[in-house]
């Protein structure tokens, strides 16, 4: 939106599953007479459409209108009439341009969200950023995850966690963000520009899927190109050195002088960690999540959720976020993916790690999610290498349970809650590797029994719920590892700047700054923000 556009916003109309957004339309347009406000067709636009399937046997689509125009005198009486609210938005990238000359090209390094974002925003104002990649393009990763569920080849350097768009891009897509920042329409906004479905900006909880998020990255990727940039793929960042006042980037692939360095490293990026913990970064471990991920039939989710309305064209397939807490920690579901698969997301040589994914459409036959239990840093030891430390070994010692060859462990819910181990799979079928690379092994063989027990707790709650979440037949498969970054690089609140250096910024997930695609472009977007403002 342009500089100081006002937005005044009709909320809260319920309408059957079959009405139309012309509904709304007509519905609002009525309400804000009520107050004097008269408005055309072409002025109406719909902000946000939820769902509301608290009674299954009345759901309910609830529209927010948002209504274009110049309000003078809006009381609160009025707005409190048409169930309202009235909204002025300035420009979020609107700032001034710094007076000090960089040395050389600004340096990315890496093109998840965060990188991607922050490069786009960089080449579009002239900066002409490099972008460095440890992985390969968005082809090559598809070509070695295919290589990895299919031959069991693990390529450390291209996977489901490095590689062009991040580990996003193998995901559900899912652009719902705790982070309430106006940022976030502008994120989605240049999304729907490369390539996503106008929904996303809408819709109460907007996801792209993989299938199209992979050419929104390309889209990206090639509009930075075109604006000056270059992208150099497989390269990764070691250490810098400054020398006659010019920084130098050390890299896999030789020296890069760069005139500032945005790290967006992610959250799996372990090598490049244990680099900067011996080059004088403030780094503290930070409390995380590890746990399983949880199949079940698509349709017995959606039959729990919304009843009699299952399969409406209207509802999509259901989605759910529980929680349960114990007196010393809490268990949630975390990135849950309907009609998804569970994907083989190592990046480390013998060690299993799950994540979900799912496409557009979200038509597969099983519904996934992570159920995780929270670690504190009392649990690991207090450091930011134990804390690494804690995670891989849970994935080294599910390497082992799978059979020492990336098969996953699994085990039936049934069995689980039991304490016995012993029942292939029936009725729901595990996803992972295409469902041929399995083995059934007990979660309590590769997880602290701490967390293995504040599951199975939190599953028996979920199932009260959700009825048929604890069903004996769902799959569990380990281990959920990935959640977020356990460490955080210690950077100004107000510069960005990593604490004691000059140049460097730390940013997005795997700095400690971020949890999901959203909120890592808003944190990528607000970091090239900062160094515009320092730099011409």
């Amino acid at each position: 939106m342009s500089s100081n556009t006002q937005v005044l916003i009709v909320n809260n109309i319920k309408l059957p599953l079959n009405a139309s957004s012309n509904e709304a339309f007509l519905i609002a347009k009525k309400r804000l007479r009520q107050i004097g406000i008269n408005v055309g067709d072409n002025d109406l636009s719909i902000y946000k459409r939820s769902v509301d399937a608290r009674n299954k046997g009345d759901i309910k689509l609830v529209y927010s209108i948002c209504a274009k125009g110049t309000y003078k005198n809006i009381t609160d009486a009025m707005l409190s009439k048409i169930s309202g609210s009235l909204l002025t938005e300035g420009d979020p990238l609107d700032f001034e341009r710094g007076t000090e000359e960089l040395s050389a090209p600004p340096l990315v390094v890496g093109s998840g969200p965060c990188g991607l974002f922050a490069a786009l925003l960089l080449a579009e104002n002239g900066y002409a950023p490099i972008i460095i990649e440890r992985g390969g393009s968005v082809e090559e990763r598809k070509s070695k995850v295919k290589a990895f569920n299919e031959l069991k080849i693990l390529d450390t350097e291209t996977n489901i966690q490095f590689g062009a768009g991040g580990a996003g891009t193998f995901s559900d897509g899912k652009l719902v963000t705790r982070v309430n920042d106006p940022i976030s329409a502008y994120v989605l906004q240049r999304l729907v520009e490369f390539g996503a479905p106008n929904e996303i900006l809408y819709l109460a909880k907007p996801h792209i899927g993989t299938d199209i998020l992979s050419g929104i990255v390309e889209n990206i990727l090639a509009r930075i190109s075109a604006l000056g940039g270059t992208v150099l793929y497989h390269t990764k960042y070691l250490s810098c050195t400054h020398q006659n006042g010019e920084t130098i980037a050390h890299t896999s692939r030789g020296e890069i002088k760069c005139g500032a360095i945005l790290l967006a490293l992610g959250h799996s990026a372990r090598d490049t960690y244990q680099n900067m913990f011996n080059s004088g970064f403030l780094i503290e471990p930070k409390a995380f999540s590890v746990g399983l991920r949880i199949e079940h039939k698509t349709a017995m989710i959606d039959k729990s959720m919304y009843g009699n309305f299952a399969g409406h064209s209207a509802l999509g397939h259901a989605e759910y976020n529980l929680s349960y807490n114990t007196k010393e920690r809490g268990v949630y579901t975390f990135c849950m993916c309907p009609g998804g698969e569970v994907v083989a997301a190592a990046s480390e040589e013998h060690g299993v790690v799950v994540n979900g994914m799912s496409r557009h459409a979200r038509s597969g036959d099983n519904s996934n999610s992570a159920v995780v239990c929270s670690i504190f840093k009392q649990d690991y030891g207090s450091t930011p290498q134990k804390a690494i430390e804690f995670q891989r070994a849970i994935e080294r010692a599910a390497f082992i349970a799978g059979g020492s060859d990336y098969s996953g462990p699994i085990i039936t819910v049934g069995d689980f809650l039991n304490g016995e181990c012993k029942r292939e799979p029936y009725e729901v079928f595990p996803t992972y590797m295409n469902g041929k690379n399995i083995r059934l092994a007990s979660p309590e063989s590769y997880l602290p029994k701490t967390v293995s027990n504040s599951i199975k707790n939190a599953l028996r709650d979920f199932d009260r719920k959700i009825h048929g979440f604890a069903d004996g037949s769902a799959i569990l498969t380990g281990a959920e590892t990935r959640t977020s970054a356990p460490i955080r690089i210690i950077r100004d609140q107000k510069t960005r700047l990593a604490v004691g250096f000059d140049n460097i910024y730390p940013a997005g997930e795997g700095a400690g700054y971020a949890g999901g695609i959203t909120s890592a472009a808003i944190d990528g977007v607000k970091t090239a923000i900062a160094i515009m403002k320092r730099f011409n």
